[in-house]
């Protein structure tokens, strides 16, 4: 045959392929309407294994990528019974409950961060909560990313401010897991330019440092100048912490990496600028709330998940956003620490929940996950 005559047999083939499958979506559709009437769960995982095996086993040579045809069909089907039966009712009941605005006019939001003024979670905050520096707002400091979650889940804070990704060193892990743990929301976020300065007590000089401070991200951030000079990296638990040490040392023999604004707000002088590796140094912080909030304007959203011991999890998992047409932007693993080397997702991606196929997704995936957590609908702003 010729290449036109075997296209023309294609197309045939899929014709009525395509044909078979409106007639499957239809049957779908019948099957929930069945389910809706006794009360029957959408997802029957031993019926799809059933159908999978078969498949696997009538096709022969093609028998795998077959299953995977049969699976993502599969998927489709199940996605429209839950859209039928209108399916993760305490989804859509926590979500319509949920405030809209991080802050209503007049009001003044009690916001925390780690460290002490000049850190770079306090130019977050100050992003995205413009009365944060003014007399009127309430930003307070604590010492740890630990203290931070403890001030809002105990009411004593409406807002955190933790940093969660560098474009440089990666995931702030001990955020991730502190969320995990705590089940906290994203109500905001924002990217900030992160531009580190050495800083140390005036008079002091390149060539009589001996020891340099800042936070673990940040000495890492910096790492090949540090390496360069063959300085001592002495960890603290913020870069500001860090500039506030140098300046009431009276030591002229070591530096701290941190911003502009706390080598200014502690009386430093910088030595060097831009000392960072990555001339583009970004991070992302997030705002944390013991409450729901989804800003009309949100147009990110998080989630937590695990999956079941299945091959082929993941992957159908992340097939159902393709589906839809949803950008992931962020996917990050993390350990339940149950001892038995299971692992939660975190997952970052580009939507609406405004959109119906959006919402009917995360209801779906929140009645057919062993772990389903939403995390939260926001927008991210950049500086």
């Amino acid at each position: 045959m010729e290449l036109a005559e075997i296209r023309q047999e294609i197309d045939r083939i899929d014709d009525e392929m395509l044909r078979l499958f409106c007639r499957r979506m239809d049957c779908a559709g019948e099957v929930a309407a069945y389910k809706a009437a006794h009360g029957m769960p959408v997802l029957n995982p031993a019926r799809e294994q059933q159908v999978l095996d078969g498949v696997r086993q009538s096709a022969g040579d093609y028998g795998d990528a077959a299953a995977v045809v049969f699976s993502t069909m599969m998927d489709v089907s199940r996605a429209l019974q839950h859209r039928r039966l209108a399916a993760g009712g305490a989804l859509r009941n926590a979500l319509g409950g949920a405030q809209h605005a991080l802050f209503e006019a007049g009001q003044h939001p009690r916001i925390v961060c780690a460290g002490c003024p000049g850190a770079y979670a306090d130019e977050a905050a100050g992003l995205l909560f413009p009365d944060a520096h003014t007399p009127q707002g309430h930003l307070a400091f604590v010492e740890t990313f630990a203290d931070v979650v403890a001030a809002v889940r105990e009411g004593r804070a409406d807002y955190g401010i933790l940093p969660i990704e560098n474009s440089s060193t990666g995931s702030v892990h001990e955020v991730y897991d502190l969320v995990m743990a705590n089940r906290c929301t994203i109500a905001a976020a924002a990217e900030l330019p992160v531009r580190h300065c050495l800083a140390a007590l005036p008079g002091a000089e390149l060539q009589n440092l001996h020891a340099v401070y800042s936070h673990p991200q940040g000495l890492s951030q910096c790492a090949e100048y540090i390496a360069a000079h063959g300085w001592q990296p002495c960890s603290c638990s913020n870069t500001a912490v860090a500039a506030e040490m140098v300046s009431r040392s009276g030591d002229t023999g070591i530096a701290a990496i941190a911003s502009r604004r706390a080598a200014e707000l502690y009386g430093l002088t910088i030595l060097e600028d831009g000392v960072q590796t990555a001339a583009n140094n970004r991070t992302r912080f997030i705002a944390i709330s013991s409450r729901l909030v989804i800003p009309q304007d949100a147009d990110k959203i998080s989630l937590l998940f695990s999956l079941p011991h299945v091959t082929g999890s993941l992957y159908r998992t992340l097939a159902r956003f393709a589906i839809e047409g949803l950008n992931l932007t962020k996917m990050e693993s993390r350990p339940l620490r149950t001892g038995e080397f299971e692992y939660a997702f975190y997952l970052d991606f580009e939507g609406s929940l405004a959109h119906p196929a959006t919402l009917d997704l995360l209801c779906a995936l929140s009645e057919e996950l062993p772990l389903f957590s939403f995390l939260g609908s926001y927008r991210e702003i950049s500086a």
